[in-house]
């Protein structure tokens, strides 16, 4: 029943909706107040107020008398979350919680059945090969991990395009996102090589973003 650690799927069709209610709250807050913050999604929020955010996130449904969850046919009960409350100042508070919310889901965002095919993607010697091959995988994706991949990624290239000002370049991006959007089932040796990778995935989606993500009714 609850946000953090729900399955993609169950809470996208829970909550009516190709991008997770959660994702598009955080993304618009630091859009609105925080692209020109130093380090944005690199630099740490206080733990402690992230756990709370995640708590009251997770506990906004209505409880009935009897201790069961109900979901309200009408999302009106759902808009008691504001970032804008002085509490959620700190942006980086609401970066690591969405950075936490990515990090809980049961399956990455990349499912883990694709892993493997998007490290050897991004191995391709031509680029062109790399940006096909990371497309077609792309669009193979479920349509929520499809939507808020896509979602996710056009919002990091906001954060990118204030680098001058945030030092998030492309690079700095993938660093903290390969791992969070992409990673292995199973914690294998060659780890260090993978987060490469990883990183690099993450990269490769960002520069390529238009040719790998179509805007809707051109491909």
């Amino acid at each position: 029943d609850q946000v953090f650690g729900c399955r993609l799927d169950a809470l996208c069709q829970r909550e009516n909706d190709m991008v997770p209610r959660f994702v598009r709250l955080c993304v618009e807050a630091v859009e609105k107040r925080g692209l020109d913050a130093d380090g944005i999604y690199r630099v740490s929020g206080n733990l402690a107020v992230i756990q709370k955010l995640r708590f009251v996130v997770d506990r906004e449904r209505a409880v009935t008398s009897d201790g069961r969850y109900v979901f309200p046919e009408q999302p009106c009960q759902e808009e008691r979350l504001s970032l804008a409350d002085p509490e959620w100042d700190d942006v980086h508070v609401v970066t690591g919680a969405l950075k936490l919310f990515f990090r809980e889901l049961p399956e990455p965002l990349v499912p883990f059945a694709l892993f493997d095919a998007f490290v050897a993607a991004v191995k391709l010697p031509a680029s062109g090969e790399r940006v096909q091959r990371l497309g077609e995988l792309v669009q193979s994706l479920p349509p929520p991990n499809y939507a808020t991949l896509r979602y996710i990624l056009a919002h990091l290239r906001k954060v990118m395009e204030h680098a001058d000002i945030n030092r998030m370049t492309r690079q700095n991006i993938g660093i903290v996102f390969g791992p969070t959007l992409l990673r292995p089932e199973k914690e294998l040796a060659s780890m260090a090589v993978d987060m490469v990778h990883q990183n690099q995935a993450v990269e490769l989606l960002l520069s390529e973003f238009q040719r790998i993500f179509p805007a809707p009714g051109t491909h």
